[in-house]
């Protein structure tokens, strides 16, 4: 995994822009003349950010010299590259297809050419907490899920004869009697959770960030009710923090120094491989008679560029790799890493999801996901990331701290909107 991947779900989804997009335009986007691509065939460049899953680059060259109707030169792309991805849909020398999870801002200023028409016929295959429409249309083809989950370590728990929880209270209550001089009971990453939980705990009292008609979904009590019992955690010291890695390394779980982290499904190899099967997962767990389990899920999709000079044949690939070529798709999600297939078919077949641990992610990601909206922009993501900050950490006054951040994402949706 890489940190971008991981930033898209440590945020629900939403990846920031850095501002460096004129040193990104500035560089060699390595894009030839088409000049027909040889023997009558148009030539078609695709990008993909830099995985660290050894194969996986080697695979999508190979998936690519596969499809015969056209050439297909694959970039694999270093460095920043959402912020080289951004760049380049602003120029005519950008990719045709490129791998993303495609912003509000590039939908609505034209740079992604709209695929419903191509996932038609399996649209209901697809998790649909991964099938993110804008005025009723889809931007990219998902390509795999990755998900976050809860990891306990089931021996801890049981000999200090703590059930896994169910309830937010229940994980409250079991970090306090699991944590003891050598070991603390929950990790949340270094930050106590402001980072990494995103809209997870609101989700889980049973609202939502946005609602389906656009407005701000969680101008309600219990979202001050929830967020105020996370400052319990830290003023229990039940929260382990300077762990020597992040919520996204499961070094810490492993080693012993918590019960229970948050994190991705990228770790459960390395856990299982180091435990064997005492370990367990669980969803976010509710809170509130209106709660619900949650888990935060993300995807990148494959996203055509509506500058690509090769419009129809750009979508043309997409769809034979991500729609019609099924034994590619598991492939690339379970071959070199370790994801769920977007298409839910997929993820209920593949032997390597089908018992413990992975088979009960799989059954999460299904029936709890959900992935950060799209007009959750990331002005409003700072003003609520910062606002859980001051509320774990400080004590700040949740009643004061939501309504401040309900006026602000009030706005911002405000403002997208006018853009319609």
């Amino acid at each position: 995994m890489t940190l971008s991947r991981r930033q898209l779900i440590g945020t629900g989804g939403s990846l920031a822009l850095t501002g460096a997009l004129a040193a990104a335009c500035g560089s060699n986007t390595g894009r030839e003349d088409d000049g027909g691509g040889g023997a009558g065939k148009v030539t078609l460049h695709q990008w993909y950010h830099q995985y660290g899953e050894a194969g996986t680059e080697q695979a999508v060259r190979r998936y690519a010299g596969a499809y015969g109707p056209a050439r297909v030169e694959v970039q694999w792309r270093p460095g920043s590259y959402d912020e080289q991805t951004a760049a380049a849909l602003l120029t005519s020398s950008g990719p045709d297809i490129f791998e993303g999870s495609p912003t509000l801002d590039q939908i609505q200023g034209g740079q992604v050419a709209d695929v419903t028409e191509l996932v038609a016929s399996v649209r209901d295959d697809f998790n649909p907490a991964v099938v993110r429409t804008y005025d009723e249309k889809l931007w990219g083809i998902p390509q795999v899920i990755d998900m976050q989950m809860l990891y306990y370590r089931k021996s801890l728990l049981r000999d200090a004869h703590v059930q896994p929880p169910t309830t937010l209270d229940e994980l409250i209550d079991a970090a306090a009697e699991l944590t003891t001089k050598e070991v603390k009971g929950l990790f949340l990453g270094n930050d106590g959770g402001a980072g990494v939980l995103g809209g997870t705990p609101l989700y889980a009292a049973g609202l939502r960030l946005v609602t389906e008609s656009g407005e701000v979904g969680f101008d309600d009590p219990a979202a001050a009710r929830t967020l105020a019992k996370f400052h319990r955690l830290h003023a229990d010291k039940s929260l382990l923090l300077g762990a020597p890695t992040d919520w996204s390394d499961p070094s810490a779980f492993i080693q012993g120094l918590t019960a229970m982290q948050w994190s991705g499904l990228w770790a459960l190899p390395a856990i299982k491989k180091a435990l064997g099967d005492d370990f367990g997962v669980l969803p976010f767990p509710k809170d509130g008679a209106a709660g619900r389990p949650t888990v935060p899920v993300g995807a990148y999709s494959a996203v055509v560029s509506s500058r690509s000079r090769h419009l129809a044949e750009a979508k043309a690939y997409i769809k034979w790799l991500w729609v019609d070529r099924t034994e590619y798709q598991e492939d690339f999600a379970l071959s070199y890493g370790f994801h769920i297939p977007a298409r839910i078919s997929l993820a209920r077949k593949a032997a390597k999801l089908r018992e413990g641990a992975a088979a009960d992610a799989v059954s999460y990601a299904t029936e709890h996901g959900y992935a950060q909206p799209l007009l959750w922009t990331p002005a409003s993501q700072t003003a609520y990331q910062d606002a859980l900050s001051r509320i774990i950490k400080d004590g700040a006054n949740p009643d004061t701290e939501v309504k401040e951040v309900v006026r602000k994402a009030g706005s911002e949706l405000q403002r997208v909107r006018k853009k319609r």
